[in-house]
């Protein structure tokens, strides 16, 4: 191997070894007392959402955009999957009143 394309293999594996992927976040959010908490979230592509419904009665976290719709039976929880950008803003079809948002960037 020529000097300078050593050097130049050096640099790359150096490089390839600090470029680690950035590990996607769990974000938790509770329903209790007929609440969500917290009710403006912020999490990124990728994430899971994890919502926890601490309630005896069965809510579900219904986006307005069709981007999710996550039943959660009493004293459960169910996650999803973040796919894209945007602010999402979701209710619980059963309470309507139980409303939140949630700020999803790239």
């Amino acid at each position: 191997m020529l000097p300078g394309r050593h050097v130049t293999v050096v640099a790359l594996a150096l490089l390839a070894a600090t470029c680690v992927p950035a590990r996607a976040a769990t974000v938790q959010i509770s329903m209790e007392n007929m609440q969500i908490s917290p009710a403006e979230m912020s999490a990124k592509v990728g994430d899971t959402v994890e919502w926890t419904n601490n309630d005896v009665v069965v809510h579900t976290a219904t986006a307005r955009n069709g981007d999710f719709d996550v039943t959660l039976p009493a004293k459960k929880s169910a996650s999803t999957v973040l796919k894209k950008a945007g602010t999402v803003d979701y209710y619980c079809r059963y309470h309507p009143n139980m409303k939140a948002s949630l700020k999803v960037e790239p």
